[in-house]
């Protein structure tokens, strides 16, 4: 049976983060409210240069950079995101170019809030068991920029940054299920981001609520769907959309509880089937899209070596709202690849900047999409926005 699944995996976030703990400073709170109270230590703050289309092309980059993949061999690229730039034209079609993508691969965007990459993986998936691949392999993208407004409940919940995945018919990370998952959908209005703003609306208690059904919802799906296919095999590891550390633990213990736990014993589980997975957001913040993925490629630098062979589970959710629960098996060998891929390199390669930075660095999102061509910091060998010329964004790089 061929295993359709990830190969590889690339990380880009931008190269400043702001410590929760002197936000809770600046405004007032104590640092525990934002760090214990949220399970988040520090978040991503994103320059006018490095907007989505430059993160996706720098986890992109640094994903065949750190493995020696082909991007010639790519033939579907699926960029998921909330944080589109253009009305028409989609993020993949700069990605085509920076990248250096055949043009005989196919190329889009897709949306639904916090899912869209979720929903990329999926085509992907189902693109190579048709059999339309015919050996090529997909990129799927995920990047965000999650902004809220300056002093709002939400302002500790902001982050940005993309991850890369590679999938392949031969995966050598994660072995995915094609064909068996659960899915939820329902029409709820928790967060949402009107055509005319830049950061996000979002009823918090009632966006929890609806995470927990739709976890409910797609997970006993996925129990079903397996005992159909009669698969079975515990998850040594549960991953979860994490639009903050807190949120996964909330959501652990409502899908332990499914499982006949009681609260106690659900959480007794979490240290061991969940910790490990929020240690990368934890250090970013929330990333939208690639918030699910973010805490995979943290399960897998720090535990690759020792799951092997183990069954783990995934739940993506997409305000609005669309949710999918699934699993896959981490493949023989997947410690050495991740030890290459150094999925740490990125987090710790950053500076941190005060609040007062932060705060001017905000004050420049208004302008941000028509910025003329000028100054940007973009390293070396990475992909900056560079400005709009002629009502042409223009990236250098």
């Amino acid at each position: 049976m061929t295993q359709i699944g990830i190969d590889a995996i690339g990380i880009s976030v931008p190269h400043a983060y702001l410590d929760l703990a002197d936000l809770a400073q600046a405004r007032g709170v104590p640092p525990s409210k934002y760090v214990e109270g949220l399970g988040v230590r520090r978040m991503a703050v994103a320059a006018p240069w490095e907007d989505a289309v430059a993160l996706a092309a720098n986890a992109s980059r640094r994903l065949f950079a750190t493995t020696g993949a082909d991007p010639g061999q790519v033939g579907l690229c699926v960029v998921g995101t909330e944080t589109a730039v253009d009305h028409s034209k989609p993020i993949a079609a700069w990605l085509h170019r920076l990248v250096g993508l055949p043009q005989r691969a196919r190329s889009y965007e897709a949306k639904h809030a916090c899912f869209g990459g979720t929903a990329g993986l999926l085509t992907a998936m189902d693109w190579i068991a048709s059999g339309s691949a015919h050996g090529r392999t997909a990129l799927v993208v995920c990047t965000d920029i999650a902004r809220y407004p300056l002093r709002s409940a939400g302002e500790p919940t902001q982050g940005a940054g993309a991850v890369a995945l590679l999938v392949s018919a031969r995966p050598r990370l994660l072995a995915l299920e094609p064909g068996l998952s659960g899915s939820y959908t329902a029409e709820v209005n928790d967060f949402w981001r009107p055509l005319h703003r830049k950061d996000a609306v979002v009823d918090g208690h009632h966006s929890v609520a609806c995470y927990l059904d739709a976890l409910g919802g797609a997970y006993m799906a996925w129990k079903d769907a397996c005992a159909a296919s009669d698969v079975h095999g515990d998850l040594g590891r549960r991953i979860y959309h994490v639009p903050y550390g807190k949120m996964a633990r909330k959501a652990h213990r409502h899908s332990r509880m499914l499982d006949g736990l009681a609260e106690t014993e659900a959480d007794a589980t979490f240290a061991r089937e969940v910790a490990t997975s929020l240690a990368f957001p934890a250090e970013v913040g929330n990333v939208y899209t690639g918030s699910l993925y973010l805490a995979l490629a943290s399960l897998l630098h720090h535990e690759a070596a020792a799951l092997e062979g183990q069954r783990i589970g995934l739940f993506s959710y997409g305000s609005g709202c669309v949710a999918e629960y699934f699993a896959g098996r981490v493949v023989s060998g997947a410690g050495s690849v991740a030890a290459q891929l150094r999925l740490d390199a990125p987090l710790a390669s950053r500076r941190r900047c005060t609040v007062s930075e932060y705060e001017s660095i905000r004050a420049l999102d208004a302008d941000a999409d028509s910025r003329p061509l000028g100054q940007h910091e973009a390293r070396d060998g990475e992909v900056a926005f560079a400005g709009v010329e002629g009502e042409r964004r223009i990236y250098v790089g």
